[in-house]
């Protein structure tokens, strides 16, 4: 982790006010030398921020940011921004914020960033930033389930429009949505590189399983993993909740104490995908037990709970399980 750049990935529906949102940010000084990547340049209206001068596809911007267009796939671009800077051929940059186009899903992007080689050898990911219209957010979810989608997989949230609607009734139903997110009202601090413990953040919520359902069918999950957690457990429950549910999984974050090693992982999944764990020699917060995180898409709580028992195989060992015969358990 030493050493990499953090990177953001700035989603938000159409109309949201992403751009707004990113030129206020960019104009704090506390956020000069920031690369923002975009999927064309022309989709991103950086009205507030005077263009200085091009370089290829790169704009040099006089906030002391770059502005790259994304002309191919995603790890292409990073790996790019980052040879050039290496070489000297455009300034240095200290962050990377990924903005998204807004009816675009997420959670492919992530999964770039969090597991691609040519990323994760010069990038750490931050956090997802997601931006909340107060207007017309609530009203627009039965059209665009897409939105709640959106707002779910963020680790920050930031509410826009206020001016224009109350923002309370979208607040709170943010905080039920996803009560894991911060909720910020400074565009700085949305991409802001936070200390360990904001960062691998897990819920804190108590008790065994807490769940939120929305007519989205987007549900909440919190789990505390009874010991002992195994690497042999972890294998085998990302492989059977991959084949169980797939794409229906669409984020997994969890701490959990590897009792044959010792250490703290930090786990995460996108999607069916899950990445190479971080690991800490001890709890890198307060709360010293382990939980797991699942947001999901129409996965009743009782068949995510059936698959727990997984996490406890024996060290060793490459177990296999099947949802069905976890549930003949219980």
């Amino acid at each position: 982790m030493s050493g990499k750049t953090p990177v953001f990935l700035l989603t938000g529906f159409l109309g949201s006010g992403k751009t707004t949102l990113l030129n206020r940010a960019l104009k704090d000084p506390a956020l000069a030398n920031t690369a923002v990547v975009v999927n064309e340049l022309g989709e991103i209206g950086l009205d507030n921020v005077t263009l200085a001068q091009a370089t290829d596809n790169v704009v040099l911007l006089d906030a002391g940011c770059l502005c790259c267009a994304n002309t191919g796939a995603l790890h292409e671009t990073l790996a790019d921004l980052d040879g050039r800077r290496a070489r000297g051929e455009i300034p240095p940059f200290a962050r990377v914020i990924i903005e998204t186009s807004g009816a675009a899903d997420p959670a492919p992007l992530l999964n770039v960033l969090l597991g691609h080689p040519l990323v994760t050898a010069a990038y750490a990911f931050e956090a997802t930033v997601c931006a909340v219209d107060a207007q017309h957010f609530l009203a627009s979810r039965a059209e665009y389930p897409e939105l709640d989608k959106q707002a779910a997989i963020a680790e920050r949230l930031y509410v826009t429009k206020r001016d224009l609607a109350d923002p309370q009734p979208v607040l709170s139903f943010l905080k039920e949505l996803n009560p894991e997110a911060e909720v910020l009202d400074s565009p700085a601090a949305l991409f802001s590189t936070f200390g360990r413990e904001k960062k691998y953040k897990v819920s804190p919520l108590q008790g065994p399983i807490r769940s939120r359902e929305h007519f989205s069918g987007i549900r909440a999950y919190a789990f505390r993993p009874p010991p002992p957690v195994t690497w042999a457990g972890w294998s085998a429950w990302s492989r059977l909740v991959k084949t169980a549910f797939g794409a229906k999984l669409i984020r997994v974050k969890g701490l959990l104490r590897m009792e044959d090693s010792g250490e703290v992982a930090f786990v995460q999944g996108v999607q069916g995908v899950f990445h190479a764990p971080q690991r800490f020699a001890d709890w890198p917060d307060a709360d010293r037990a382990n939980r797991l995180v699942c947001i999901s898409r129409d996965i009743p709580e009782e068949d995510l709970a059936a698959t727990l028992p997984a996490l406890n195989a024996p060290a060793g060992t490459q177990a296999v399980y099947s949802l069905e015969e976890l549930k003949e358990r219980t």
